[in-house]
C-alpha cells in the first residue's frame, strides 16, 4: 500500500507555521497515510433534494439520512463531505468520521435553461472552527464552482477567500468545479474544458479538485481516462479526483476507477449515490472495494472480491 510520511506532505506557503502541524494531521487523516483520497460524497440532500434518496432501484436504507454516517462509520473512507447541518445533527453520534464540510449548495430547482447557475457560501468558516473546537472531527472543507457561469467572479473570489482562511486554520479544502452556464453550452465534459478547471483548482490553492470525467468528443481515439490525463496533469500539486455520478454496477464502476487512477492519473475518488444507494451491508462493502482501488493499489479483480463480501479490507 503506497504510503507518505509527515515530512512528505507538501504543505502550502498559506498554511501559517503555528497551524503546520494540525494541517499535516488533516491531510494525512483524509488520505489514509496515502497521499489519495477517497471522499465519499453526502452533499446530496441539497444539491439534488431528495431525489437520489428515495425511488426505483434506491435502497430503502437511504431514505434514512442516518444511513450515510452508519455507511461511513462501519466502511472505509477518508473523509465523508456533507453540509454543515448534517454534521451538527448527527456527527457526536459517530466522532470517528473525518468530515469534511460543504461550504456552499444549491437545489436541483432552477434549471440552467432558466437562469446560470450560482452557489453561495451558507456560513462563515468561524462556525465550522467552533464546531471543530468543540470535538467534531472536522479536517476540512469543500466549495463548489460552477466554472463559466454568468456568477463565475462571485464563486471564484468566496472560494478564494475560503481556501485562504481555512489553510491559516489548517484545514485541507476539496473544490468541486463544474463548467456549466450558456457560455460553456454542451462543452462541459469536453477534456479541454475539464484540464481547465483542474488548473483553476490550482490557482485557487485547492488540496484537491472534484471534477467529472472527460467525455471524448466525435473523431476523439483516446478512452476517457485517457482523456482525463491531461487533467490530472494541468492540477498540478493539486489532486485531482473524478466525481462517480449516478449509481452503476460495481465491476463497471471500480473498472473506471482503476483506469482513472493507473491512467488518468487521478489520485482518489469523490463517490456518493454509487454508494448510499445500496443497502448497508453493499455500500460498506462497496467503500472497502473503492478504497482498495485507491489506497492501496488492489486490482479491479481483488476489489470485487471485497466488494462480493469474499475477502474483507482494512487500514
Amino acid at each position: 500500500m503506497p504510503t507518505i510520511t509527515r515530512e512528505q506532505v507538501k504543505v502550502p506557503v498559506d498554511v501559517l507555521p503555528e497551524a503546520r502541524e494540525t494541517y499535516i494531521d488533516n491531510y494525512l487523516a483524509a488520505t489514509r497515510n496515502t497521499g489519495r483520497l477517497m471522499l465519499f460524497a453526502c452533499d446530496q440532500k441539497v444539491e439534488h433534494l431528495n431525489g437520489d434518496f428515495f425511488g426505483e432501484g434506491i435502497s430503502p436504507d437511504d431514505a434514512d439520512p442516518e444511513h450515510l454516517f452508519k455507511i461511513a462509520s462501519q466502511g472505509v473512507c477518508g473523509v465523508m463531505a456533507a453540509q454543515r447541518g448534517l454534521v451538527a445533527r448527527y456527527g457526536a453520534d459517530y466522532p470517528d468520521i473525518n468530515y469534511l464540510v460543504k461550504m456552499n449548495s444549491k437545489s436541483n430547482l432552477v434549471k440552467t435553461a432558466q437562469d446560470d447557475p450560482f452557489s453561495g457560501q451558507l456560513y462563515s468558516l468561524d462556525s465550522i472552527l467552533s464546531m471543530r473546537e468543540a470535538g467534531v472531527n472536522i479536517v476540512g472543507v469543500g466549495y463548489t464552482i460552477y466554472l463559466g457561469s454568468d456568477y463565475e467572479a462571485a464563486m471564484l473570489s468566496e472560494a478564494g477567500e475560503l481556501i485562504a482562511e481555512a489553510h491559516e486554520a489548517g484545514l485541507i479544502v476539496v473544490l468541486w468545479i463544474y463548467p456549466r452556464g450558456k457560455a460553456v453550452g454542451d462543452h462541459e465534459k469536453d477534456d479541454t474544458t475539464i484540464a481547465g478547471a483542474a488548473g483553476v483548482a490550482l490557482c485557487l490553492g485547492a488540496d484537491f479538485v472534484k471534477v467529472n470525467p472527460p467525455k471524448p468528443r466525435e473523431g476523439q481515439t483516446e478512452t476517457q481516462a485517457e482523456l482525463l490525463k491531461r487533467a490530472s496533469t494541468a492540477a498540478g500539486r493539486t489532486g485531482l479526483v473524478c466525481a462517480g455520478g449516478s449509481t452503476v454496477d460495481a465491476q463497471t464502476f471500480l473498472s473506471q476507477l482503476y483506469d482513472q487512477i493507473h491512467v488518468g492519473g487521478a489520485c482518489g475518488n469523490a463517490t456518493g449515490r454509487n454508494i448510499h444507494q445500496r443497502p448497508l451491508d453493499e455500500a460498506v462493502r462497496l467503500t472497502k472495494a473503492i478504497s482498495a482501488i485507491t489506497l492501496a493499489d488492489a486490482t479491479v479483480d481483488q476489489a470485487l472480491a471485497i466488494f462480493k463480501g469474499e475477502q474483507d479490507f482494512t487500514l
